[in-house]
């Protein structure tokens, strides 16, 4: 086997265990920044994939967008939170069937997915991800994604913002006894609202 036929398969196989290994101390570590900082890994690894494959644009999207935004967020926002490690590893093992049996689901599913893709009459002809001509990658992803997928865009997009409406609805609670900032109360306030004139007479306490 020749140095240009060695290289992306050596590349593939480092990424590929480097993802797995960083994925499962995500969940196994027991410090959550650690796991955040495991998860931006996870990140990169995959981002490699992508490229090996041909996929230059998605590899740079996971970059930016979940390395460069999500998993930073989820970083700060960790470590603002002061998170009680002991409290958070309680209970852990009540769900360790649950998340076994789901674990469990979900290799099987993986399994029958590679295996279809593996035995696959099409499965040759796809992996040559063959191109357009005088097209590049971005120009392939991007047609094919709003025309053949065009409504599952759309209705993710919809899914996302139900979601960020309701995180913020639920998070604008009004706690009683909070005081909180009343912009027409202020601008119509006068004097007399504010200043109450008290006459004390000599050798008297108000």
């Amino acid at each position: 086997m020749d140095l240009p036929t060695l290289l992306p398969a050596v590349a593939f196989y480092v990424f590929a265990a480097s993802a797995v290994l960083f994925a499962f101390m995500v969940v196994s570590a027991r410090n959550p920044v650690r796991s955040v900082l495991f998860l931006i890994m996870t990140f990169f690894s995959a981002a490699g994939l992508f490229v090996l494959m041909g996929a230059e644009f998605l590899g740079m999207v996971l970059i930016m967008v979940y390395v460069g935004a999500v998993a930073v967020l989820f970083l700060f926002v960790v470590m603002m939170l002061d998170i009680d490690n002991v409290e958070l590893k309680q209970g852990f093992a009540d769900y360790m069937p649950l998340g076994g049996l789901l674990g469990a689901i979900l290799a099987v599913e993986l399994i029958v997915l590679g295996s279809s893709w593996a035995f696959s009459d099409t499965a040759q002809s796809a992996r040559l991800a063959p191109m357009p001509e005088g097209g590049d990658n971005l120009g392939a992803f991007a047609g094919v994604l709003y025309t053949d997928y065009a409504f599952f865009i759309e209705a993710a997009g919809l899914v996302l913002l139900v979601a960020m409406s309701g995180a913020v609805v639920l998070t604008s609670y009004h706690k009683k006894g909070v005081k909180r900032q009343n912009i027409g109360e202020q601008v119509a306030r006068r004097a007399e609202d504010g200043v109450t004139l008290v006459d004390v007479e000599p050798g008297q306490g108000i």
